[in-house]
């Protein structure tokens, strides 16, 4: 493997592990209950924007090795799942969230499912890791291999561990949400767990992340250099 592409797996290896263990339970309690909640949050981001800041930085100066050659199947894919992952990080920032970093953020008056997490109890997680697999799948070369790839990896791995330690400290009303919710989504909403309620999430999402959505699609050629609409 070059040189470049051993630093980045490397850096984005450092930076998954990290994620994945200060977010696992058993960690973060030991951590919390030495340092403070917010002192331990505060030490966590850092670590992350340092090692974010070397993952990219490795990315830049790895060489551009091609692994594959994306097919037009895989750009479409791409394209078409990009839209509804910007709609899930939109309405997953601006909702109550009980996967949130700060679980008192999720206040629904009954405790049960609201808005979007009805539809899937992660939903900026699972836009996290829509985004990367379709970077993943599209760009085909190695370097976006190990950046995508570890952060799909980190996405979708850190919904099971948000799980685990939500089981640990959310006491019954996780319990209760977790048997109205579902971690893929509409899977609660299929097996009958839950009911769609579209008026809860509102118009006013869904149509800032297609704007969004659209917005980044139109820039990308500028602020990344290349088009996803390009051949």
């Amino acid at each position: 493997m070059p040189a470049g592409l051993s630093e980045l797996g490397l850096a984005m290896g450092l930076f998954v592990v990290s994620h994945l263990a200060l977010s696992s339970a058993g960690p973060r309690q030991a951590l919390v209950r030495r340092l403070g909640e917010w002192p331990f949050l505060g030490l966590y981001s850092l670590l992350s924007l340092v090692l974010f800041a070397w993952v990219l930085r490795a990315y830049g100066a790895a060489p551009d090795v091609e692994v594959w050659v994306a097919p037009a199947a895989f750009r479409f894919f791409a394209l078409g799942v990009m839209a509804p992952a910007f709609v899930l990080a939109i309405a997953g920032y601006t909702q109550s969230n009980p996967t949130a970093v700060i679980l008192d953020r999720f206040s629904s008056t009954d405790g049960g499912p609201t808005g979007i997490t009805r539809i899937t109890r992660h939903p900026v997680m699972w836009g996290a890791g829509l985004w990367a697999v379709a970077h993943t799948l599209s760009t085909g070369t190695g370097r976006a291999l190990i950046l995508f790839g570890g952060l799909g990896v980190l996405a979708f791995i850190g919904t099971l561990n948000i799980d685990r330690r939500r089981r640990r400290t959310g006491g019954e009303a996780w319990q209760r949400l977790e048997a109205e919710t579902s971690n893929i989504p509409f899977l609660a909403i299929i097996q009958g767990r839950t009911k769609a309620d579209w008026s809860e999430i509102g118009w006013a999402r869904p149509l800032a992340g297609l704007f969004l959505y659209a917005a980044v699609l139109f820039w990308h050629p500028v602020i990344f250099g290349v088009s996803p609409l390009a051949g």
